[in-house]
């Protein structure tokens, strides 16, 4: 079910950050009681592939979410020592040492369950042990969520497992998103900040298109 539109789940979740510290994290709560936006990404599983280059491709832009009041937050379900192992992992070997953004641990799959990101083929009814048990990997896809200040989402979409995401294309959405609130214009298709947006009638679309 999309949540585009809905507020965000409600849940505390493990979380580690590079210094080695294990804490909690509501996402809901970081985006309202701060009053910032927040890009949360899932990847399926620490000392992977294209995992890395993402984790680094979004902390290389770190700066950029910070300007647009952006809180960035990284997920998967492996458990906080897991993230730390792998934060604590030179980039030359594959790690994500330098990663400074908190890195959730959804291991009891709680919040990656809530969202229907999770790898999961079907259902196998083990008549042994009488638990109807997952089939698949149980790790998530590579979700993303844009969710605003009031921890509403504005933005959800799933990647498959080898498709790395572009870092570039949240920081755009991020600011479309600012446009419309501040300005109460739409913004069409391939726009980007300094470009022409347009009123959300039927003048508008037809001066815009006109236009361009």
């Amino acid at each position: 079910m999309a949540l585009v539109g809905k507020r965000f789940p409600n849940l505390n979740v493990d979380a580690m950050n590079e210094m080695g510290d294990t804490f909690k994290v509501n996402v809901l709560e970081e985006a309202v009681k701060n009053k910032k936006k927040v890009l949360l990404f899932w990847y399926p599983k620490d000392f992977t592939f294209v995992c890395p280059t993402e984790l680094h491709a979004f902390q290389a832009a770190i700066g950029e979410f910070e300007k647009r009041n952006t809180l960035l937050i990284g997920a998967s379900c492996d458990t906080p020592e897991v993230h730390f192992a792998w934060l604590s992992t030179s980039k030359d070997n594959g790690g994500i040492e330098g990663v400074t953004y908190p890195i959730l641990a959804d291991s009891n799959r709680n919040l990656s369950s809530a969202l229907g990101i999770l790898d999961i083929t079907g259902e196998n009814y083990n008549e042994e042990t009488g638990v109807l048990e997952l089939e698949g990997d149980n790790v998530t896809y590579r979700a993303t969520y844009l969710i605003d200040e009031d921890g509403l989402v504005q933005h959800e979409s799933i990647n498959n497992m080898p498709l790395g995401r572009n870092v570039n294309e949240y920081l755009r959405l991020i600011d479309a998103l600012t446009h419309n609130q501040k300005h109460g214009e739409v913004c069409p298709a391939n726009w980007e900040e300094g470009k022409d947006a347009m009123s959300a009638n039927r003048s508008g679309v037809a001066n815009y298109l006109a236009n361009h």
